[in-house]
């Protein structure tokens, strides 16, 4: 099939800061040799994005990671709307349903990790103001705010990043957990009252990995209306060589569980340096699609998971 009849929304890429790396000669978010750009997703039927700002502080030593990141990011809009080239910032569903009926990428913003923005909520609603409209509460290094995956493991929220996700709540950024740690986890299905999301995360039964989620969190992501969306690091997808059948086990044991509208994309493209074998980047992302077709599932689940489930937590949350 062709990809025109493939809807896409990826939520999570950090191809915003590599992009930033100027000794890297990569191009920029409308054409680059990285995983993803916006021309190879308008090759879809409508395309919308998640791009993270997210940077860890060595990379930048002395300077504010946030506005580093940010200015890059509207300087490249800027110029992308002069030269007629078709993207849009959005920050709540009808704004991308605008984009796609006129042909346009849909251009959503990210953090990735409460430490770009100090940790303070004064920053997370200057962010906002700024058109975020998702918050990863932690990377892998441990904050005030939380324990991670990575770090202090058995430590949970903090009061802070609890009020972190009830600020959150109040301006219509969806809270993403995605690397926090367990305990966290839990403290924050417990705080949020909106839909919440691991943008990037894929199935800790399929392969044990702490990245990954247990079945009891994805039963809470999907009880409370948000999705999990997959990551397409090969190394949290299974132990090896991993490839398309990977890719297909983590999806399908999160469908066994009633996750049929609570399943999404999430693929760390640009976070990783190792992608399953056949998919060298967006470009390769109707390749799943059409892998599961083969397989009996019908169109509308597809369509649900590439687009539509993730699309329902925008508009349920970024209302404000």
């Amino acid at each position: 099939m062709s990809k025109n009849d493939i809807p896409l929304f990826d939520g999570h890429c950090d191809t915003l800061l590599r992009l930033a790396l100027d000794r890297l000669p990569t191009g920029s978010l409308a054409e680059n040799n990285l995983h993803a750009d916006l021309k190879r997703g308008l090759s879809y039927g409508k395309y919308a994005q998640f791009f993270a700002i997210f940077a860890e502080p060595d990379l930048f030593p002395g300077e504010d990671m946030f506005d580093k990141l940010c200015n890059r990011f509207f300087a490249e809009m800027d110029y992308l709307r002069g030269s007629g080239f078709p993207a849009a910032l959005c920050t709540c569903k009808s704004e991308a349903d605008k984009a796609a009926g006129d042909g346009k990428a849909a251009v959503f913003l990210s953090v990735e990790g409460a430490e770009v923005l100090g940790c303070e909520l004064k920053r997370l609603e200057e962010a906002r103001a700024k058109g975020v409209r998702s918050l990863c509460l932690s990377w892998n290094r441990a904050t005030e705010l939380t324990g991670t995956c990575v770090q202090d493991t058995d430590r949970g929220l903090s009061q802070k990043g609890r009020d972190f996700i009830r600020l959150a709540g109040e301006l219509g950024v969806i809270i993403d957990v995605s690397h926090i740690s367990d305990r966290g986890f839990w403290d924050a299905a417990k705080v949020s009252k909106a839909p919440f999301i691991a943008s990037h995360s894929n199935s800790r039964s399929v392969f044990a990995h702490p990245r990954n989620l247990t079945d009891d969190m994805f039963k809470a992501i999907r009880d409370s209306g948000g999705t999990a969306g997959l990551n397409l690091y090969a190394d949290f997808l299974g132990p090896g060589r991993a490839g398309l059948e990977q890719i297909v086990r983590h999806v399908e044991h999160f469908l066994e569980m009633d996750g049929e509208k609570s399943v999404a994309l999430g693929g760390d493209l640009d976070g990783c340096d190792r992608l399953p074998d056949g998919i060298g980047g967006i470009e390769d992302m109707g390749l799943i699609y059409e892998t599961f077709l083969g397989r009996g599932y019908p169109h509308q689940l597809l369509d649900d998971i590439f687009y539509n489930n993730l699309m329902r937590v925008v508009e349920q949350v970024c209302t404000i």
